[in-house]
């Protein structure tokens, strides 16, 4: 797929969070690492983009297991003397006062410039604006999404940045549109032609396929905040609805929106269809950036055709060293290993394989498997955090067998993708809006054992390049309980195909990695996806503002 020759529009990429690197903790999970991913892709195509994000001093939290095995959260300050500043400065109102911004830089990181607002400065009366991410009460959020958004657009304007399109990826940039419109209006535009205009220039990336999970705010709380931004109730309400919902406004906001995956597409044209004014929702599949998440010796061997085994046995090997110096666990290099890593929420189902231990423990015992988890809870989160605890609990009876990695980041995932062997994947159905993990496990030859949702039904093909639990059971797993069809469906696959192919049929197994890395490297990659965004959403937006009359521009 190549962009067309045309002159391509200048985006400006709204997010809360940002996972770029290590040394730069200012992501919470997947939404932060896509959006790092998207603007290294950006940075490799040379396309006109910029980032607008949030300097948190706080991080999203530093999280440890306790001796009991409940995770307990620290929130180290981070000076980050490697962030440039601009010496730009932005104001606006929130609760009362004038809160000044101080626009930071980062581009060291093969990315596309990243621009961080940030309160937390020497004489700053507001640092507790821009201290945690995800954290703190209905005010800090409403202060930090009307800093990325009202002060994000403002940010823009002091740094002299032309923008076409404006991409809000979730709705926490939400009041960027409300400064859009305000900025027109000022220019004598009506609301209803200010909302008109403005529509022309957004885009929007849904990525929750829950109603509940969806942002709502109390108008008495905006009104506090000063979050109205010189629009009336009515005028809100006619965005957003009472109460304010994020992304019901960002949805009539924008010119085109889209899902995450294919099947996050029909559940969100499904959970939204009621909706008046909003845009149409497509889907664009997520993508990871290969050059982050992939191996380079893998991908030399793959792109020689060469033995892929052997790079891969490396790989393991520097996980298990990882296992042993932060866990003193020792792991078998030689025994099957399957990873388990993403954010500890009950949908995600983290300990549903321990529901059968009849079956799991003598596999441990007999030195057959290994297991190998990692993740974060939200901080406030009491079920994902037991989730944790289970897992650890359990590992602590299988000493050697079982392991969790605790405080979870870029540079264990990275491990964890490239040194385990297969890659489980359980959520409930269809709550996996895409998933990123797996496909970052696919590009380095870890096989998927996974359950058809999020990005999984577009990529992997049952027993080729991994194992699709949807299809190893006669029976439908939307017509029965999914935790009793996908326990047994696992347990079927693993002793009937798994092992037997890993344990005795090595060909069969590298012949499977090369299909897995095929699959990624065509489909699911960053750089493929950014093209489609701006094939399908933002040259529909510049075509939509051509259309928009002269005097309304």
């Amino acid at each position: 797929m190549r962009l067309p020759e045309q002159k391509l529009p200048k985006v400006a990429y709204f997010c809360m969070e940002y996972g770029l690197d290590n040394g730069l903790p200012i992501y919470a999970g997947g939404l932060g690492i896509l959006a790092g991913d998207y603007l290294k892709a950006a940075k490799d195509l040379n396309v006109p983009v910029v980032g607008i994000g949030i300097l948190w001093r706080q991080d999203y939290t530093t999280q440890l297991i306790g001796e009991d095995g409940y995770p307990y959260d620290l929130y180290p300050r981070y000076d980050y003397e490697n962030v440039k500043d601009t010496g730009v400065t932005v104001k606006l109102r929130i609760r009362g006062g004038d809160v000044t911004c101080r626009v930071r830089l980062v581009d060291q990181y093969e990315n596309a410039p990243l621009y961080l607002l940030d309160t937390n400065f020497e004489g700053s009366e507001h640092g507790w604006m821009t201290e945690k991410l995800y954290g703190g009460s209905g005010q800090d959020r409403v202060a930090q999404e009307m800093i990325l958004g009202i002060g994000g657009v403002r940010a823009l304007r002091a740094l002299g940045i032309d923008v076409d399109v404006y991409h809000f990826n979730e709705g926490h940039a939400v009041f960027a549109g409300l400064e859009l419109i305000r900025e027109k209006m000022s220019r004598g535009m009506t609301f209803e032609e200010a909302w008109e205009a403005t529509k022309k220039e957004v885009v929007f990336t849904t990525h929750t396929p829950v109603e509940a999970g969806n942002e709502t705010h109390d108008y008495a709380l905006l009104g506090h905040m000063e979050a109205f931004n010189g629009l009336t109730y009515e005028q809100l309400k006619a965005l957003g609805g009472d109460p304010f919902n994020m992304t019901v406004a960002a949805l009539r906001l924008s010119e085109a929106a889209n899902a995450v995956s294919r099947a996050h597409g029909e559940t969100a044209r499904n959970m939204w269809k009621n909706v008046e004014k909003a845009a149409p929702i497509m889907a664009i599949t997520n993508g990871v950036h290969v050059n982050t998440w992939q191996n380079p010796a893998i991908r030399e061997a793959y792109k020689q055709k060469g033995d892929l085994w052997q790079p891969h046995l490396e790989a393991k090997k520097k996980l298990f060293n990882y296992i042993r110096t932060h866990n003193n666990v020792i792991f078998d290099p030689d025994v099957l290993t399957i990873g388990f890593a993403r954010r500890a929420a009950a949908y995600k189902r983290g300990g549903l394989i321990f529901r059968n231990m009849e079956l799991l423990s003598p596999l441990l015992k007999e030195g057959k498997l290994q297991l190998v988890y990692s993740g974060k809870a939200h901080p406030h989160d009491g079920q994902g955090k037991a989730i944790i605890r289970e897992i650890v609990n359990i590992g602590k009876e299988f000493p050697n067998r079982i392991t969790f990695l605790e405080n979870y980041d870029m540079h264990i995932a990275r491990l964890m993708i490239q040194g385990c062997d297969a890659w489980l994947n359980n959520p409930l159905r269809p709550l996996e809006a895409s998933g990123t993990s797996g496909m970052k496990a696919a590009l380095n030859g870890v096989l998927n054992i996974s359950v058809v949702d999020g990005w999984v039904g577009e990529g992997v093909i049952h027993k080729e390049s991994g194992w699709l639990l949807d299809r190893v059971l006669p029976e439908d797993p939307n017509q029965m309980n999914q935790d009793v069809y996908d326990l047994k469906a696992f347990y079927e696959v693993l002793l009937a195909d798994v092992m037997p192919v890993y344990y005795v049929d090595r060909p069969r197994w590298t012949r499977m990695m090369q299909k897995s890395i095929e699959m990624a490297q065509e489909k699911f990659s960053s750089e493929r996806m950014l093209k489609e965004y701006y094939e399908q959403l933002y040259l529909k937006a510049v075509a939509a503002q051509a259309k928009i009359p002269l005097a309304l521009r």
